[in-house]
């Protein structure tokens, strides 16, 4: 049996991204951005994004299957993001993937967009080992996954309990006036400073809070830190240096995801660590587990940084996945939902 040609849909925040696979095998992966249009307001606007999907859609589909040189009727399904998300966002995805499978007559896949920001992996380096543990981190975002089986049992070890690691970025980037979205910015900025210039905390990482949160992570603190370490020397005259500012707060970020993550793997006993989610391409977080993980002998894969943000293919290739294991697919009727939980893979 050949490889299934797998149609993928992404429309959880603000980009409109359709990929085709087969297989394993990227054949088009085609992305519309609407984050230009949320720079102004420091933050996506529901509204916005899903009507900027609406726009984009259709001709990012168009471009799609001209780039892979298919006609749709060759595909095998349709994947498309069904959770978490915003609502109305997913709403624009999941209306245009059921059109396209009912139209077709292909079977429909909805599926985790978390859980495919690990799956896109397996088209950089291959099978993931059963089991392997995986980081996610993204926007809204941060866990520690034990992954015994991509398409069917996914579990939840730690997670944030307030700010994810991505919105802590876009908060701090705010607050030194750098825009949106902070991530890229603060990882710029961060290269030409002193990481060391300020000692900012590191979260639930004191022996009263490991004992009952070992594997969770909170940022919340730690972008309050900064607000006033910089409030305080506005007042007093001081000069910012925004880079070692940035450099400071970066390493904090990156220091606690890399111990806490690493620790987790130990715990679990696995051998290999996946990253995924659009902080991923940040420098310093994988500088740090890098290292980490080779002291601990752990193996540690991600994806090429274009495949770390929300796109198509990685939809496609968690639906490829799926179909592969023999997964039913998901009825024609399911709804969105924007609170999906990271241990349910498809509806």
């Amino acid at each position: 049996m050949s490889e299934p040609l797998i149609l993928g849909i992404e429309s959880s925040c603000d980009e409109t991204g359709v990929g085709i696979v087969r297989g394993t095998q990227i054949l088009a992966n085609e992305v519309a951005s609407s984050v230009e249009e949320h720079a102004r307001f420091g933050g996506v606007v529901p509204e916005i994004a899903s009507r900027a999907h609406l726009e984009s859609f259709g001709p990012t589909l168009e471009r799609a299957v001209q780039t892979a040189g298919i006609d749709l009727s060759e595909i095998d399904a349709v994947a498309v993001t069904a959770g978490p998300g915003l609502t109305g966002a997913l709403v624009v995805g999941l209306s245009a993937a059921k059109t396209l499978a009912y139209a077709l007559n292909k079977p429909l896949y909805g599926v985790n967009h978390l859980i495919a920001h690990v799956g896109v992996d397996i088209l950089d380096h291959g099978p993931l080992p059963k089991p392997c543990a995986a980081l996610l981190v993204s926007g809204g975002h941060t866990s520690i996954l034990h992954v015994e089986d991509i398409a069917r049992r996914v579990t939840e070890i730690g997670s944030t309990i307030d700010d994810a690691a991505g919105e802590a970025y876009d908060k701090v980037a705010r607050l030194l006036g750098l825009g949106y979205p902070g991530g890229p910015i603060i990882d710029r900025l961060a290269g030409e400073g002193d990481p060391r210039a300020v000692r900012f905390p590191r979260g639930l990482t004191a022996t009263h809070d490991m004992e009952k949160h070992r594997f969770n992570f909170s940022f919340s603190g730690l972008k309050t830190s900064v607000a006033r370490w910089v409030e305080i020397r506005r007042r007093d005259g001081e000069e910012i240096v925004l880079e070692d500012v940035a450099a400071s707060f970066q390493e904090a970020v990156a220091d606690v995801l890399s111990a806490k993550t690493v620790d987790a793997c130990e715990f679990m006993g696995v051998d290999t660590l996946v990253l995924g989610g659009g902080v991923a391409a940040n420098s310093r977080v994988r500088s740090w587990l890098e290292s980490r993980c080779g002291e601990a002998g752990i193996t540690l894969r991600r994806p090429t940084p274009g495949l770390c943000t929300d796109n198509g293919v990685m939809i496609a290739v968690l639906g490829s996945q799926l179909v592969s294991a023999g997964v039913q697919p998901s009825p024609l009727d399911i709804s969105p939902d924007s609170s999906m939980p990271i241990s349910q893979v498809s509806m």
